[in-house]
């Protein structure tokens, strides 16, 4: 049970790292995305890998599901053991997220399905994103009270305030797989070399 000495909103730092994260990561996926060709944006390594552009697909459609968590564990009542539910997970997030080493699928309502063409993809991604990082920027709610469970084990319970944070490191882990994409012996050229 908390003693009331931990805050369960954010603190400055709390707000400044996520909301860093949620800037750098929207900046690193339009940088990487925006020079890339046709065939780049469609290539796929293999037929059961996502091509850049389905990444893409994939981030903006889990922005939303992903926020959807920090709503919804803020609609819980407060939970009076959050810190003891909560201990450590932020760490567990970055080491799993920051594991490309194993392979997780995304659940089926956010397998991207490539009939979103890019403008769509990068405009549904954005606009979510905006809705985030506004709420990253002026939320005073006690984030850190309100939990719920992920539906993956490993995690456990989670509080909003990592389900927050849980949307940035979830999208470093797709940058680094559209990194390996463009690596992929076979990625086209861009026609510039």
């Amino acid at each position: 049970m908390t003693d009331g000495t931990t805050p369960t909103v954010m603190t400055g730092t709390e707000r400044t790292h996520v909301t860093d994260l949620l800037c750098r990561t929207r900046d690193g996926l339009l940088a990487a995305i925006e020079p890339l060709t046709a065939d780049q944006w469609t290539f796929r390594s293999g037929p059961d890998r996502w091509s850049i552009g389905l990444i893409a697909e994939h981030l903006g459609l889990v922005e939303g599901r992903l926020f959807g968590q920090v709503e919804r564990a803020l609609k819980t009542p407060a939970n009076p053991e959050w810190e003891t539910a909560t201990s450590g997970k932020t760490a567990v997030i970055e080491s799993i997220l920051g594991n490309r080493d194993a392979r997780r699928d995304a659940p089926e309502q956010v397998i991207p399905t490539g009939a979103v063409d890019r403008e769509a993809a990068i405009g549904l991604f954005l606009d979510r994103r905006a809705h985030t990082i506004a709420f990253a920027e002026t939320t005073q709610q006690p984030l850190k009270a309100h939990t719920l469970d992920h539906h993956r084990p490993a995690y456990g319970t989670l509080n909003a305030y990592q389900w927050l944070l849980y949307i940035p490191l979830h999208h470093q882990r797709h940058l680094d797989q559209i990194a390996e994409v463009a690596s992929t012996p076979g990625f086209p050229s861009s026609g510039q070399d």
